[in-house]
């Protein structure tokens, strides 16, 4: 009976094993964390990376709604980085075994210092060291990648820096997706159009601070002809010198555009039943700005 008992007993605890409902391939082990806040609350937006002892990338992902990460790899040694949006990375290397649980357990991650701003004044935009990306769908396959290599801007920063306003003007003909005839289409009147309409402008006076080193920079967008609402999802990536000592700042920003929204709508292909653009463009910048004077 005791022997029944203990058997029993064993079953029920690797039913409620961590491990239990995992299938396990040959030679491999189980590597989980938990990422917290300083007041023990989870980080549901936290990211997880995991490389080998050779920083080579093994798996990556994002927390559950718990805060929680688990993935199965093979036995070896491994280094964990574990980040969030407003949080200092948190760094480990552990070990699985094989057929086994490594967990690091809780992980408490502490909150960063905000990078500092840029003083008050105007910065301009420095356009060898910033781009202006798009990607967008090709007769809905492919992705195309272009940027516009010729733009200007400058952004006025004011104290409190919620109240500043920026400028772009982008010159339209300057558009490169590197195929000569498809730029000569794209500027052609069945899209920018740029005899009619030779720039893209941008202005903005509402910086929206987010947390963390996230802003929204809502403005409105100049292209077509038209004129719409635009927000800018920013990253503002902080302070920095250059190679003449001078003070920069920097920032990534994304944004998506509908088309449509422009009347950009290939009208000679859409007459033959061609879609040859998808509906959306998605805007990735990469900036860097220097104090003007």
């Amino acid at each position: 009976m005791i022997g029944r008992w203990l058997g029993s007993r064993t079953n029920r605890v690797q039913r409620t094993s961590p491990l239990a409902a995992v299938l396990m391939p040959p030679s491999a082990g189980v590597l989980a964390c938990r990422a917290l806040d300083p007041v023990n609350e989870p980080v549901r937006h936290a990211e997880f990376a995991v490389t080998d002892t050779m920083g080579r990338p093994v798996v990556s992902g994002g927390a559950d709604p718990f805060g929680s990460f688990m993935t199965t790899v093979p036995a070896g040694e491994y280094r964990l980085a574990v980040s969030a949006e407003g949080y200092t990375p948190y760094r480990a290397t552990t070990q699985v075994a094989e057929n086994s649980l490594a967990s690091l357990g809780d992980v408490t991650l502490q909150v960063a210092r905000p990078a500092e701003l840029p003083g008050p004044g105007d910065w301009e935009i420095e356009s060898a060291h910033s781009s202006i990306g798009f990607t967008a769908r090709h007769i809905g396959l492919a992705r195309i990648h272009g940027q516009f290599k010729s733009f200007a801007g400058v952004i006025r920063i004011t104290e409190p820096v919620e109240h500043s306003a920026m400028h772009v003007v982008i010159d339209a003909a300057s558009i490169d997706t590197n195929m000569r005839m498809r730029d000569d289409h794209l500027r052609s009147a069945d899209f920018l159009d740029v005899a009619k309409f030779p720039t893209l402008e941008f202005y903005s006076d509402r910086f929206v601070h987010k947390g963390g080193n996230r802003w929204a920079v809502t403005g409105a967008l100049s292209l077509h002809g038209v004129t719409r609402t635009v927000t800018l999802d920013t990253e503002y990536l902080g302070l920095g010198n250059g190679m003449e000592g001078e003070v920069r700042a920097a920032c990534r920003a994304t944004t998506e555009l509908h088309r449509d929204d422009f009347t950009v709508s290939w009208q000679t292909m859409l007459a033959r039943g061609i879609a040859v653009v998808g509906p959306s463009i998605k805007v990735d910048l990469d900036v860097q700005v220097v104090r003007k004077g």
